[in-house]
């Protein structure tokens, strides 16, 4: 017989654990130690081949798996059997034990609670200052207080499943700019609450939109990844997350991509200033779409900055992070920026070049000191045709490009393109126009600001295709000064003006080609999907398609001698198409257009790019796709034939094969009340779940053919995304020849639109050289013209005449009668004659014209802290010292915002200097007339004999007036009104036509009436204008200049007690 020996430890009576969780003990919360569960289970005996336990041990060990049995602290063990110990000793003993337990718990029910429960968290604002020991557990909480902590300048949106979402302190605040609820969260089963907010993924554009350009915010996207080797199928509730996160991307202003906000039809420029030397006044700018791949550069000055960034539009502008800081705002980077609401950020070149170099691992610039740019694979990505040299950039220049491309690897992150060649800007190839006059001759924007109604783009617009309007947009801020290259795109808008039927054909074709410059980026950037293929290769059909019927017009049309330019600049053109049928064909080979392309099934939302290819892809171009496809075709051939087996043996119609949620591979079984007995008792079929009215369960055969049908289709997934990127790389490859032919298609578009408005509007061809002459016959002012025309009536065209024999044409005449109109007018005339496009005119010679000045409309700039009059004086100073002979210059009531002494002086000062100094054409408008006595004018009359209609034997005596100036290469025009009396209550109109000669009277009274002035006011108004003019000097000489002065102020102004005695009458 064996003999076993049993031991346990026994626990000292009186002992109490002070580091206790709670449990359950019959119904009764006790408090465990984490040690004393350690040690109770080290009391238990190990279960041995050789122990045999006693009815007490199995029951001890039953209680110790409930929880509900109590173990001392670590303690030597021993038997049953003590020895025997003296009164005093075990009394000591048991004292001992006692102090202890006091020590380690309070007696007190509440102060026992209070010891064994949990500290409360303090209340912190923010998440970052939040101390270690209180911060969330969990994976995605770690993971969002390192995001907060990498890109605190950022509102951050983590993708959770189907949700993007926020939390912390940027919860309330996303919450309330996008008007959606804020709600809370535990983080763990004991972790605090935090706020969160969150929307739905196919609402992210719309939300971005309000962020990132109403709100001007930068959003970090933190999107999720399958880690490598993860199984296919949704997140499992239980184990390993089967993703991954990361942030992709930093949305900004400026680095817009695919959004659905994006304008198709503007530019989305971020753009890069950076200050040169310190002893230089140079300043480098460079700026790109990002969404087309567009990248220029320019060597700008601090003077000329405002300008330039007036004419590029940027939706961001990037300055170094030295400029940051209220230190540095009188810095003249920042005097250009002004109170412009476009969105300014700093970044760190040096910094951010070598920190994400680093992660990117494939730097697309590599920047050599900073005297040399270099870019990788330069040679693939540049259109020699276009810049058949590299350039050589300034310093400036090569510190801007350094700059965006720190800007744009920071925040494009794993969507950063390759960068091509920066095309320089040849300032000196194209018309300036300053910031002033692009607002006041309404260019880009109406007079409202932001939107584009009534504008010179809105008038003249007549292109198909929104990458067609982006180049009319250019050209309409950056007219060039080329001759040849305006004769050339004259000569096409002649050949398209001439042919009525061509012009609807190529509008046809046109209407069915996308925006391949943003498609072949997107697809570059990684983001593009087999729809973006498809568009590609409609595109190139398209692009041979307008190629082909161009040429036949070539082939058919009769050549007269004096349209031979015009053949000659289309076969330039087209000479410059490259053939790109290969790629459309291989294309069209791999993605057949299936019924969902063609939108005969309604498609799901389209949230993220699509990696797959539809299954009709063919073996031609992948011959693995086909045999995995074929493969899967006959695994759902079997999985039919099970299914249609299992219904007719069990006599279930209901019954399902199905893959996927909750149970991966199982049958499924509706209207069990009917069916679901015939499978219960079968052992074949294992029961996973019930429901009220459906039953699941595991069929091992069904299991065995679904998971090949699952591995089948992850090869073919995998297989899909290999040949998108295949085709992907192809696209990349001719993206050079893709978007050069592109940008022929928009030249096309944009001249093809120019004839339409030449032939709607009865515009005429300028003739366009390099004299100093600028004449139109009766021209018009496009915007104005149409205006009139949607009201029913008609705009009264004048002629300008200005060149080497009157250099300054000086307008006088009553308000609203169309002075500013004129000026107005023969500005857009030079700029739409130097696009290219035919102008409003009868007759119309322009020469070329460098720069555009305007001095037209009064505003202030409180931000700066500067009057209207201020304002007036700074534009004027700019442009008597930046005019040149070839400008054109239009000043409208210079001197108006001040005293009549002063205005008037200052008015003269200007127009002697235009005429005198800059030499230039210029146009004056000034209610002050005594400044054209100040430059020489005077009449001279004669009488001539007039016979009256109608009554052969009589004549009278007629006084013609004829104007002269006694300065040369001026001349002098006004506007009048026609009225049927002297008093300011009959009826007039305004005659808008200008004539030669100086108007002295300015009816401003009159035009007060018109605007709705009360009586009162206005009969006021007229006594003391009669006043004036009964109390002033009489009749001086014109010849002495002192008085013809004194004249012109009327009263003399110095009178003040005449003044006085006029005001104490009313």
């Amino acid at each position: 017989m064996r003999c076993v020996l049993r031991t346990r430890v026994i626990p000292p009576r009186g002992y109490k654990a002070h580091n206790v969780t709670p449990t359950m003990v019959h119904g009764k919360s006790r408090n465990i130690s984490l040690s004393q569960r350690s040690m109770r289970a080290s009391a238990i005996p190990t279960p041995t081949s050789n122990h045999i336990y006693t009815t007490e041990e199995k029951s001890k060990r039953r209680k110790f798996k409930k929880g509900r049995w109590k173990n001392p602290e670590p303690s030597p063990p021993v038997t049953r059997r003590k020895p025997k110990e003296s009164k005093s000793t075990g009394a000591s003993s048991k004292a001992e034990s006692r102090s202890q337990a006091d020590k380690l718990l309070p007696k007190t029910r509440q102060r026992r609670k209070a010891a064994e429960s949990p500290k409360k968290e303090p209340k912190v604002k923010g998440v970052l200052k939040t101390p270690k020991s209180h911060l969330p557990k969990t994976k995605l909480a770690r993971e969002i207080i390192e995001n907060h902590a990498k890109f605190p300048h950022c509102i951050l949106l983590t993708r959770v499943g189907q949700f993007y979402e926020s939390y912390f302190d940027q919860a309330p605040e996303v919450a309330k700019l996008l008007n959606i609820k804020l709600a809370q969260r535990r983080w763990g089963v004991r972790g605090r609450i935090v706020n969160m907010a969150g929307f739905p993924l196919i609402h992210l554009d719309r939300h971005l939109k309000t962020l990132v350009q109403t709100e001007k915010r930068f959003v970090a996207l933190c999107e999720e990844f399958r880690k490598p080797g993860a199984p296919p199928g949704p997140k499992r509730k239980y184990g390993p997350s089967p993703f991954e996160r990361r942030v992709v991307r930093i949305v900004t202003p400026g680095t817009l991509i695919d959004e659905s906000f994006v304008n198709p039809y503007d530019n989305n420029y971020v753009c890069a200033i950076v200050p040169g030397e310190s002893d230089s006044n140079d300043i480098g700018i460079a700026w790109m779409d990002v969404a087309t791949g567009e990248f220029f550069t320019q060597l700008s000055n601090s003077t000329q900055l405002r300008d330039d960034l007036a004419r590029i539009n940027p939706r961001e502008i990037v300055l170094d992070k030295f400029l940051e800081g209220p230190e540095n705002v009188d810095h003249p980077i920042h005097g250009a920026l002004g109170d412009s609401t476009i969105s300014v950020a700093y970044c760190d070149a040096a910094k951010e070049l070598d920190a994400t170099s680093l992660e990117m691992r494939t730097p697309p610039v590599i920047v050599d000191n900073i005297t040399n740019v270099t870019v990788l694979d330069a040679a693939a990505e540049l259109d020699l045709e276009d810049m058949p040299t590299t350039p050589v950039f300034s310093p400036a220049e090569t510190l801007a490009i350094r700059l965006i491309s720190a800007f744009l690897q920071a925040n494009l992150r794993e969507s950063m393109p390759k960068l091509t060649t920066p095309v320089r800007f040849q300032e000196d190839a194209r018309m300036h126009i300053d910031a002033h006059t692009v607002r006041a001759l309404e260019i880009q924007k109406g007079s409202q600001g932001e939107s584009s109604v009534g504008s010179l783009l809105s008038v003249v617009k007549r292109t198909v295709t929104s990458s067609g309007s982006r180049l009319l947009s250019r050209w309409l801020c950056g007219p060039s000064t080329s001759v040849q290259e305006i004769r050339a795109r004259q000569a096409l808008v002649a050949l398209f003006y001439a042919r009525p039927h061509l012009r609807r054909d190529i509008v046809a074709l046109l209407r069915k080609m996308g925006d391949a410059t943003r498609l072949v980026q997107k697809l570059i950037l990684g983001r593009g999907d087999a729809d973006d293929l498809l568009a590609i290769a409609e595109t190139i059909g398209v692009h041979a398609h307008t190629t082909s019927r161009l040429q036949f017009e070539t082939t058919i049309a009769e050549r007269a001698p004096e349209n031979e330019d015009q053949f000659h600049s289309l076969g330039l053109l087209l000479g410059r198409v490259s053939d790109l049928s290969q790629l459309a064909e291989k294309i069209g080979t791999a993605v057949h257009v299936t019924p969902l392309l063609l939108g005969e099934t309604e498609a799901p939302p389209k949230v993220t790019p699509a990696v797959g290819l539809p299954e009709s892809s063919e073996s031609s171009f992948n011959p693995e796709l086909k045999k995995l496809h074929k493969r899967l075709k006959k695994l759902k051939d079997q999985q039919e034939e099970m299914q249609w087996g299992l219904q007719l043996e069990y006599g279930i119609p209901t019954l399902s094969l199905k893959i996927g949620i909750p149970h991966g591979i199982f049958v499924h079984v509706a209207k069990t009340r009917t069916h679901g007995t015939k499978l219960r008792n079968n052992e074949l079929f294992i029961p996973l779940s019930k429901s009220g009215s459906t039953e699941s369960y595991f069929y091992k055969p069904w299991s065995q053919l679904g998971t090949e049908i699952t591995e089948c289709q992850a090869a073919i997934l995998q297989a899909e995304r290999n040949a998108l990127e295949s085709l992907r790389a192809e696209v990349a490859s001719c993206a050079v020849a893709l978007r050069r032919n592109a940008r022929i298609i928009d030249e096309i578009d944009v001249t093809v639109g120019f004839a339409e408005l030449a032939a709607q509007m009865n515009f005429v061809r300028p003739v366009v050289n390099d004299s100093l002459n600028f004449l139109t016959v009766n021209a018009r002012h496009p915007a104005v013209e149409i205006g009139l025309l949607n009201s029913g009536r008609v705009f009264t065209p004048n002629t300008v005449n200005l060149g080497p024999e009157s250099r300054l044409m000086v307008i006088t005449g009553p308000n609203m009668a169309g002075k500013s109109t004129v000026l107005r007018q023969s500005a857009l005339i030079a700029i739409l004659a130097q696009t290219g496009s035919f102008v409003p005119a009868d007759y119309a010679e322009i020469g070329v014209v460098d720069r555009v000045f305007s001095r037209i409309g009064a505003r202030d700039d409180l931000f700066r802290d500067r009057s209207t009059f201020m304002v007036e004086m700074l534009e004027a100073g700019e442009i008597l010292r930046r005019a040149t002979e070839r400008s054109l210059v239009i000043m409208d009531e210079v001197g108006r915002g001040t005293t009549v002494r002063d205005g008037l002086a200052i008015a003269f000062a200007t127009a002697h200097h235009l005429h005198s100094k800059n030499r230039c054409r210029a146009m004056f408008a000034t209610h002050f007339h005594e400044v054209a006595d100040m430059l020489g004018y005077y009449e001279t009359r004669t009488d001539s004999a007039v016979q009256p209609p109608g009554n052969p034997n009589m004549q009278s005596l007629e006084s013609v007036i004829t104007p002269h100036c006694a300065r040369p290469h001026i001349s002098f025009f006004c506007t009048d009104i026609t009225s049927t009396g002297d008093s300011i209550t009959d009826e007039f109109t305004y005659s808008h036509r200008l004539q030669p000669g100086v108007n002295r009277e300015s009816h401003g009274l009159r035009v007060a009436q018109l605007g709705g002035m009360p009586s009162s006011a206005v009969e006021v108004a007229r006594r003391v204008m009669e006043r004036l003019r009964d109390n002033g000097p009489t009749q001086i000489a014109s010849s002495d200049r002192q008085s013809v002065l004194q004249v012109g102020l009327g009263l003399g102004l110095g009178n003040r007690d005449a003044m006085r005695k006029i005001g104490e009458d009313f």
